[in-house]
């Protein structure tokens, strides 16, 4: 008999919202749809206020599935308060889920509530919207009322009770895995038949792994990975993380005569560099993970590239291709870089940033996950 499980069909990471003077928000009604991979029996809801430093009150939540609303709880009740730096989970709702259909996901926020556990996610399934009011039980929130977004407030985990063999596969990161990459490999799976693996995104754009901005006007550009990884990759029924992070400790710095919060001291040696991710494979094999890791992409035209630090990212990618410690590394860089010119993307795959890549770039990083990763 195939036993059932939590499985984890739909994630996020928790981020620090930029601190602007319209932080706070009251009387809103937040819709996230959320595709289910799998089937199952039941569905519960995580929500993290893990960078608050004020508690959030959910007013009432729900879920909209099979053509009906239905009402989310948290220990018997229709409202919840989370303190500053805590999460919540729902109790179980059950409810039979098809594979391949979507669940809305609706929460009200009744009074001022500090919008600022939050992080930015894009791609082709991941967008949400905001709308005045209590909206949780309407269906058809009118376009003039409502705007879409990508930011993802406050939940930031779903999961369902489901068969035991289905599982589910972290995406940490940066920008570049807040960005489209992750989308692009669940719907791979759907397409290809990995029915059975969830494609979870945990990124922040901004982010390092060694550092963090102390300052309002940085703040946004998230937390380092030693107040990152334990809280985000640890997920129900996932048994893989996939690793991209490491090119903004390596872009950021610039000088205090250029920018008074970006010191060069703040540069890594790539020794360092790659410690840092030392430990996270080290914090991954402690919960039971399979890890692999992706080289950093190629950065040639970026407004501060540098032959340092080009030198850097090459060090560190040495590492990644070269190591015993992980399962497997994913030649993210040999994959979207311009063989004339190897610090360069090719141009079909830049986004015009040379930083970031373009849609197709990010539809090839999804390809170059192996398949036995997803099997």
């Amino acid at each position: 008999m195939n036993e059932q499980r939590w499985v984890s069909v739909w994630g996020n990471a928790v981020s620090v919202a930029e601190n602007r003077p319209e932080r706070y928000a009251r009387d809103i009604t937040i819709r996230y749809p959320i595709h289910i991979p799998f089937g199952g029996s039941a569905i519960r809801l995580t929500f993290d206020n893990y960078c608050g430093t004020e508690p959030v009150t959910l007013n009432k939540t729900t879920v909209f599935y099979g053509g009906s609303f239905h009402s989310v709880s948290f220990g018997g009740r229709a409202a919840v308060t989370i303190p500053a730096g805590e999460r919540v989970v729902t109790d179980p709702l059950d409810i039979c889920l098809n594979e391949g259909e979507i669940v809305q996901v609706s929460f009200y926020l009744k009074d001022f509530t500090l919008m600022r556990s939050v992080v930015y996610a894009c791609g082709p399934l991941s967008e949400g919207l905001y709308a005045n009011g209590d909206q949780t039980e309407n269906a058809q929130i009118d376009i003039i009322t409502s705007r879409r977004t990508h930011l993802f407030y406050f939940l930031s985990n779903v999961s369902v009770r489901t068969a035991g063999d289905n599982r589910a596969v972290v995406c940490y990161g940066d920008s570049i895995t807040a960005q489209d990459w992750p989308d692009y490999l669940a719907l791979r799976c759907f397409r290809e038949g990995y029915g059975k693996t969830a494609v979870i995104r945990r990124a922040a754009s901004g982010t390092r792994i060694l550092r963090e901005y102390s300052c309002l006007t940085y703040e946004s550009y998230g937390l380092m990975g030693s107040s990152r990884f334990a809280h985000e990759v640890p997920t129900d029924g996932a048994d893989t993380v996939i690793i991209q992070q490491g090119i903004n400790d390596i872009i950021h710095p610039v000088g205090v005569d250029v920018n008074v919060f970006r010191p060069m001291s703040d540069l890594p040696t790539v020794e360092q560099l790659i410690g840092g991710l030392k430990e996270y494979i080290a914090l991954a094999r402690a919960f039971g993970m399979k890890v692999y890791v992706g080289t950093l992409l190629p950065m040639g035209g970026w407004r501060t590239d540098a032959a340092f630090r080009q030198a850097l990212r090459h060090g560190c990618n040495d590492f990644i291709r070269t190591t015993d410690l992980i399962d497997g590394c994913i030649d993210f860089d040999k994959a979207l870089r311009d063989p004339d010119r190897p610090d360069y993307f090719r141009p079909e795959y830049d986004s015009g940033d040379h930083l970031h890549p373009s849609r197709a770039g990010y539809e090839r990083m999804a390809m170059e996950i192996p398949a036995a990763l997803l099997k």
